[in-house]
């Protein structure tokens, strides 16, 4: 019969701990695998086909509106327009394709499909005006451009739908293997408690405090809420990688939901929250750079007469122009936000800001003039109504900008310099054309 002696029993227990040990950090780094592939899974492929479809369906919709006013106007800047926005519904496809997700193949083909229908329908439409058949590019407009594209914007709202769906499950799934993955490790460490209570804490301080931590974090993305400290794990191993995934998740997923939130619903620019932090962050480089505030003149007049539906066509417009100007004129670092109602925020660098405020007003002068009655274009002018209420002329819509230059060390804040380009953007609007004040010509004057 084998003599259990103290070192023996000793060395029993320390090898029954080193196997509890093994098989607990066996599990523990199954499930943060696990853990750390839904979360990767997420972020690379689900929240990717999220954003990207979304932006397919704006420029579907874009796309949309644009062929529609063509047929209405018959203007080529609203052809070329369409083409432009079809070539970025299509490099939203190409992207798209770059996703891994199941059955998107297949999905994208019917996509492709369906959208080069559009093209052709549209190069129908546009042979049609051409010809002065006016009649029959509405009638191709109403039933098969129509149907082509809501048939697109339905397949693309599934594929968002499903990754959507796809996100809940892998959360809900995170959710559980947390909880049992926990519920393991307090059955192995109860079991280890015997053994030895020292062995076992340092276990449940090193691989339960931090997966309960995960547990909890994951709770908190579930439920929507991103606001959550309590994930502060250092460890240079998979559950700190993981730990820091969730923490870059949590960040991100919070910045695009402020800015889905702040963004205009009528231009999907960006909103005031967007436009301080872009001011703030170059404030902070120390590197020069403008922001151009631009406003329209007489527009209150204008919504008064021709309504609310017919004055958002025209800030949509303004927005088109901005952007436009910025793609041709401007650089990828730059950046547009729309404040409200007729005002909007370009930042950009100091060379450039000239140039894009002179493409914008140049663009606007030229096509401001679809929006008004032939009646009001020929007089120059329309009648309406003051803030007294008495009735007055009011000239056509012009554009004014105040560009205010800084490399963060004239401006303290965000507020003080766009304070300042609105007082600039308010002297432009003295003068009765469209134009552009820099704060060196004030300071001239």
């Amino acid at each position: 019969m084998i003599k259990l002696t103290i070192a023996k029993k000793l060395l029993t227990t320390y090898l029954l701990m080193a196997l509890l040990t093994i098989i607990i950090g066996a599990y523990a780094l199954f499930s943060l695998q696990h853990l750390n592939d839904l979360t990767y899974s997420i972020v690379k492929k689900d929240f990717l086909i999220i954003y990207y479809a979304r932006q397919l369906i704006d420029n579907l919709l874009a796309q949309e509106r644009s062929e529609k006013k063509f047929i209405i106007l018959r203007d080529t800047a609203l052809e070329e327009l369409f083409w432009s926005r079809s070539k970025a519904v299509k490099d939203g496809i190409i992207k798209l394709e770059k996703v891994d997700f199941p059955g998107i193949t297949k999905l994208l083909s019917q996509v492709k499909q369906l959208h080069d229908d559009c093209e052709a329908i549209f190069r129908s439409e546009v042979a049609l005006i051409k010809t002065d058949k006016a009649d029959e590019a509405m009638r191709l407009s109403e039933s098969s451009i129509k149907e082509k594209t809501e048939a697109v914007t339905t397949l693309v709202r599934d594929l968002q739908k499903k990754a959507e769906n796809d996100v809940d499950e892998k959360m809900n799934l995170i959710r559980d293997k947390g909880i049992k993955a926990s519920s393991v490790t307090t059955v192995l460490f109860l079991i280890s408690l015997c053994g030895g209570v020292a062995l076992a804490l340092f276990i449940t301080y090193n691989i339960t405090r931090p997966l309960k931590k995960l547990k909890k974090a994951t709770g908190f993305i579930a439920d929507g809420n991103f606001d959550f400290d309590d994930l502060k794990i250092s460890y240079k191993d998979e559950i700190g990688e993981l730990a820091n995934r969730f923490r870059v998740m949590a960040n991100r997923l919070k910045v695009l939901e402020q800015l889905n939130l702040d963004a205009s619903p009528l231009t999907r620019l960006p909103g005031n929250i967007a436009i301080e932090q872009q001011i703030e962050r170059r404030l902070a480089e120390k590197r020069p750079f403008s922001i151009c505030h631009a406003d329209l003149d007489n527009f209150k007049p204008f919504a008064d007469k021709y309504g609310y539906a017919w004055a958002s066509e025209v800030i949509k417009e303004v927005a088109d122009i901005l952007t436009g100007a910025l793609r041709t004129s401007g650089h990828d670092s730059d950046f547009i936000g729309h404040i409200g109602g007729d005002d909007f925020i370009i930042v950009t660098e100091p060379a450039r800001a000239e140039q894009v405020c002179q493409q914008v007003i140049a663009e606007f002068d030229q096509q401001i003039f679809k929006f008004y009655e032939e009646q009001d274009k020929e007089k120059g002018f329309i009648m309406g109504k003051d803030r007294q209420g008495h009735e007055q002329t009011f000239p056509l819509m012009t554009i004014s900008i105040g560009i205010v230059t800084d490399d963060g060390s004239r401006y303290e804040n965000p507020l003080a310099m766009a304070r300042a380009a609105a007082d600039l953007k308010e002297y432009a609007k003295t003068h009765p054309i469209s134009n552009y004040v820099k704060q060196e010509d004030v300071h001239q004057h």
